[in-house]
């Protein structure tokens, strides 16, 4: 019974040691991987290839995309004081650059017409669908959160846009 005791009261001293040791541990990475620093430097681009320039849409479609969707999707990213901290930052720069690979506004200019009017139909279809601006994104960034008239306006027009893309290209 004694040793039983004993043996029971040894394990609950090594797991609080344990938990201790690694809650410790867990603090040490932490901080060194604030060492670790993304690159928020916006590549160049030329404004005569953005997507606004090229299409000169009305203001408020201008607005909405500048506001929504930009921050991402092209090299005009906003870089908050969250993505001082890692691993945040990580996720975010990670995100921004597979953005960047899907659509990017700011070169525009270099997509294929057959490329320009598969992206534009991407957009409508990824607004339709609630895909875009993601949830992960609008939680934090309320301003970028699309009303119903701004849905119904940004899917009108990237239809529209679509649609001339179209008859351009033939």
């Amino acid at each position: 019974m004694f040793y039983a005791t004993f043996v029971k009261k040894m394990l609950q001293r090594i797991k609080a040691i344990n938990k201790r040791k690694l809650l410790l541990a867990f603090i040490i990475i932490l901080i060194a991987i604030q060492a670790i620093r993304i690159d928020k430097t916006n590549p160049s681009s030329e404004s005569s290839k953005d997507f606004i320039t090229v299409l000169n849409p009305p203001q408020e479609i201008a607005s909405i995309l500048a506001t929504s969707c930009y921050d991402c999707h092209s090299n005009q990213s906003k870089y908050p004081w969250y993505t001082k901290i890692a691993p945040v930052s990580w996720w975010i720069k990670d995100h921004i650059n597979e953005a960047r690979e899907e659509l990017n506004f700011s070169v525009w200019g270099d997509y294929s017409d057959k490329r320009k009017k598969h992206k534009l139909e991407e957009c409508f279809e990824m607004i339709e669908e609630g895909e875009m601006p993601l949830t992960s994104y609008t939680i934090i960034h309320k301003e970028a959160q699309l009303s119903e008239n701004q849905k119904k306006l940004l899917i009108d027009w990237f239809k529209a846009m679509e649609q001339n893309q179209q008859s351009d290209s033939k």
